[in-house]
């Protein structure tokens, strides 16, 4: 366990000012860095939690928001504004270079060797980013498995992992199907790993809030999952002391 400095940072997207979540890794080098995108919902501890567990193994972490500070509990405003949202990628990529400018310009990042790990919406963000051209060294996606216009995979220059729940209505074998159709015709380094009898957001805690038909927490994976987006770090985007 290392020292972890936070501190809440507020920048401008999508019409909104953004309050994300910054955790800086004790020492005063440069370290990689990771964008952490949250579930359709918005920005909530668990989040957090994972930018500080990051920033201990090394990383300058920067979980970033969705809707200008805002956690959107109640599922059809959650919908309301992450179907518009998820059906245009250029919202998205605005969203994540947004983002992504932010956490390059923290002195502590070393700009050349950034990663995007999202969950559900958040993981589309990341994806967005990719199909853009950002320099990213890998991309984890978590029961976001979008597909995007044509053509513009082949612009994603890292190493792609994506898990899903076997039993997510959300994101169905078609869907899956699709993601991977569209990754392999762009001959992109891809995984995609699926847990068998998870829902969506299988990875996340509990929430004390109404949630959508299908989704629901299963511990055993939400564990394997954290240890697969570590694993895709570790290989891709190694902490150097």
């Amino acid at each position: 366990m290392t020292t972890v400095t936070t501190r809440t940072v507020r920048y401008p997207a999508d019409g909104l000012t953004m309050v994300g979540h910054l955790a800086l890794p004790a020492g005063a080098g440069r370290r990689p860095a990771v964008l952490l995108g949250p579930e359709g919902p918005g920005l909530s501890d668990v989040e957090r939690r994972r930018a500080d567990a990051l920033a201990e193994r090394g990383y300058v972490a920067l979980a970033f928001d969705l809707h200008g500070g805002r956690l959107l509990a109640d599922p059809e405003e959650m919908l309301a504004r992450c179907l518009p949202l998820l059906a245009d990628p250029d919202r998205m990529r605005g969203i994540g270079r947004a983002a992504l400018d932010v956490v390059r310009a923290e002195p502590r990042t070393d700009p050349g060797r950034i990663a995007a790990v999202g969950y559900g919406t958040g993981g589309a963000v990341g994806l967005e980013l990719g199909r853009a051209g950002a320099d990213l060294r890998a991309i984890g996606t978590v029961n976001g498995l979008t597909t995007g216009r044509p053509g513009e995979a082949a612009r994603i220059r890292c190493p792609v992992w994506a898990g899903v729940g076997s039993e997510d209505p959300i994101m169905p074998p078609a869907r899956r199907e699709a993601f991977t159709a569209e990754m392999q015709a762009a001959g992109v380094d891809w995984r995609l790993v699926v847990y068998g009898g998870a829902l969506h957001a299988f990875h996340h805690p509990p929430v004390d809030h109404p949630v959508l038909p299908g989704v629901g927490h299963h511990p055993r994976h939400a564990r394997r999952a954290w240890h697969d987006v570590l694993a895709l770090l570790d290989e891709c985007l190694p902490v150097r002391e």
